[in-house]
This record gives structure tokens, C-alpha cells and sequence, in this order.
């Protein structure tokens, strides 16, 4: 994990344990905890890319999580799923507007020259190095086809 966002989590937990705000103490903890299992697992230390995408899966599992709880009404356990998205989001990098989405895929477009969805998966390639973290891919999925076709 590199220093920067290493550091960043470490001090966050130190001020969260001396604010005895135990919420968010949680989040941090379970974030620092999916982080060290996979550089366990992996046997690696995690750069910031890498910590990043462990980021945007805890966020994914919880989105997940907060529909299945909604469909349940169970809509204490959905708040508690939402208000750690808002921790692990702290440490995200800002979402790409609308516009900006809709910029990068015309530039991918027209960088590879694609015209049809048999070049989707070149202007993903493209899309994925330039959004990585900033934006839903499965929803820039569904905008480049609906473009390509």
C-alpha cells in the first residue's frame, strides 16, 4: 500500500479512535483489514491502484448488499451499508460527471475507429485506464452500446 493513502487510513483510524466515533472507526478498520488480507493473500504490498480497486469492490459488495436489505425492508441494515459507502468514498478520487463520461467514450470511439459492438471491448480498454475509479464501468457498459449499436 503506498504511503500516501496508507498513511491517510492510519491517521484516519488514530483520530476516529481519539473522537470515540466508533462508526466510523468500524469502516476504517474493515477497510485496512480487506487491505491487508489481500497483501497477505497476494503476498504483496498493495500500491495505490491497488488499493483503489480494493476500495471500489468494498463500495460494489455494499451496493449489492443495501438492495438486497431494501427488497427485505430491512432499511436499518441499508443505512448502516450507505453510511459506510460515504467512509470508503472519502478515499476514492472524485466521480466523473455525466459530461465527462460522455466525452471520454466519444474520444474512445473515435480513437480506435470503432463501429459496432464487435469493437466494444477496445473502447473499454480505453475507457477502463481512463475512469478506473472515477465511474461505474458497468454503466459506462451499457452507454457504449447503446452508442455502438
Amino acid at each position: 500500500m503506498s504511503d500516501s493513502l496508507k498513511t491517510r487510513l492510519q491517521e484516519d483510524v488514530k483520530n476516529a479512535m481519539r473522537a470515540k466515533d466508533k462508526d466510523r472507526l468500524g469502516t476504517l478498520r474493515l477497510i485496512t483489514a480487506a487491505i491487508k488480507q489481500r497483501e497477505v493473500d497476494e503476498r504483496i504490498e498493495l500500491n495505490d491502484e491497488q488499493v483503489l480497486s480494493v476500495l471500489e469492490k468494498m463500495v460494489k459488495q455494499r451496493r449489492e448488499a443495501i438492495s438486497q436489505y431494501e427488497s427485505a425492508g430491512r432499511t436499518d441494515l441499508a443505512d448502516k451499508e450507505a453510511s459506510e459507502i460515504a467512509i470508503i468514498g472519502e478515499f476514492l478520487p472524485e466521480p466523473a460527471s455525466d459530461a465527462e463520461i460522455d466525452q471520454a467514450i466519444s474520444e474512445a470511439i473515435a480513437a480506435t475507429g470503432a463501429n459496432g459492438i464487435k469493437d466494444m471491448g477496445k473502447v473499454m480498454g480505453i475507457l477502463q485506464t481512463k475512469l478506473k475509479g472515477r465511474a461505474d464501468m458497468g454503466a459506462i457498459s451499457g452507454k457504449v452500446r447503446s452508442k455502438l449499436a
